[in-house]
């Protein structure tokens, strides 16, 4: 069973994602240049949701590469001493199959763990303490054997972090540890063509002699607005296997995941342009296989002056027509919504009013 989420939202004044130069990012598509929020920062945004709509967060994992700091902090708090403990949190990564840098402390990759491996590695070296304290190479690391292997499986044991279930774990050169992610998170583009801009600003010092004119401070920050198209899926199947088939957890993380992609918004730039908009527009899709991203209806980019009206014709068109060529074969629930706009091309019966009878509806139809 997939679960598809479409969403448009539009932003004023903004840079949500930015660049190597500090310029809002974009995307060639159609031959137009588009406004673009990475699936990156949708993710990250969306993953810090997470504990807000009904996962706890031991249910949630962390990325890091601070491992060696949080676990000796943990066994300082059990009665080792730091520098020692450090020592050997350090040594028993490397042993484990995970080079550090002993110096900054850091793990060679940013992992991707269930909140518990911190637990758990405390007590692995604590199981391990003698042995740990002679290897003599700190953080350097070593080829693991079969039976280390499967600790260090166990240790960093992602299956009970809903997170890592749904958007995977990649590690280059140990696939042992790798999770075939169950969501799939599209970069968000504008619906029309986009041109970004600047803002000129300039700063006073407070406390300078009134008879002194000019500023102090001047710059300039980039910025563009946009009618987004969002899309994101997921595999209730995948996450419920990666999640150990527990079903249960399953259920509440599609649901964690479904209300915190309607309410994710990247953070750049917040403070100085406050765009704290929320979808317009929603369409949401409960399949038994396939996936259908939308992205195409925006080809021609909209030129219309109502950017969101004209944005949410061409959405549902587009997807009644691709309904109507490739048929509805497989399609258990198709569900819209629209705070301003009407959906013209939705049957009555697949168009609600609300937030909470749209994911009620989807929910159902993908946990049945």
């Amino acid at each position: 069973m997939i679960l598809e989420l479409h969403l448009l939202q539009s932003f004023p004044v903004s840079n949500l994602n930015r660049d190597d130069v500090g310029q809002p990012k974009t995307a060639t598509f159609g031959g137009h240049t588009r406004a673009r929020i990475s699936s990156q920062s949708l993710k990250r945004a969306a993953r810090l949701l997470f504990n807000d709509h009904g996962l706890d967060t031991d249910e949630t994992g962390v990325r890091t590469k601070r491992l060696v700091d949080s676990t000796t902090d943990l066994l300082v708090t059990r009665g080792r001493e730091e520098s020692q403990a450090r020592e050997i949190v350090i040594a028993a990564l490397g042993h484990l199959g995970f080079g550090v840098d002993a110096g900054k402390g850091l793990t060679q990759y940013l992992l991707f763990v269930g909140r518990s491996s911190i637990e758990h590695l405390a007590e692995y070296c604590t199981a391990n303490w003698e042995a740990m304290a002679k290897i003599e190479k700190k953080g350097a690391k070593a080829k693991p054997d079969k039976t280390t292997s499967a600790e260090a499986k166990r240790i960093l044991d992602g299956s009970r972090a809903v997170d890592v279930a749904l958007f995977g774990r990649m590690i280059a050169d140990n696939k042992d540890f790798n999770v075939d992610a169950a969501s799939q998170v599209a970069h968000a583009l504008s619906t029309h063509a986009v041109v970004n801009e600047f803002d000129f600003y300039t700063a006073v010092d407070d406390l300078k002699p009134t008879e002194d004119s000019g500023a102090d401070m001047i710059g300039t920050v980039d910025f563009n607005s946009a009618c987004y198209y969002r899309y994101a899926n997921v595999d209730l199947a995948q996450l419920a296997r990666n999640l150990g088939d527990d079903t249960q957890l399953a259920t509440r993380g599609v649901t964690a995941w479904l209300h915190a992609f309607v309410n994710a918004v990247p953070g750049g730039k917040q403070n100085s342009t406050a765009a704290r908009t929320m979808p317009d527009t929603l369409l949401g899709v409960v399949r038994d296989t396939g996936a259908w991203n939308l992205a195409n209806a925006f080809l021609k980019p909209v030129t219309d002056i109502d950017l969101m009206a004209a944005s949410t014709d061409r959405l549902t068109e587009h997807f009644t027509r691709l309904r109507d060529f490739y048929g509805s074969t497989g399609l258990r629930a198709v569900v819209g919504a629209s705070v301003t706009g009407a959906l013209k091309h939705l049957p009555e019966g697949e168009i609600v009013t609300g937030v909470d009878e749209f994911t009620d509806r989807l929910l159902t139809a993908a946990t049945a």
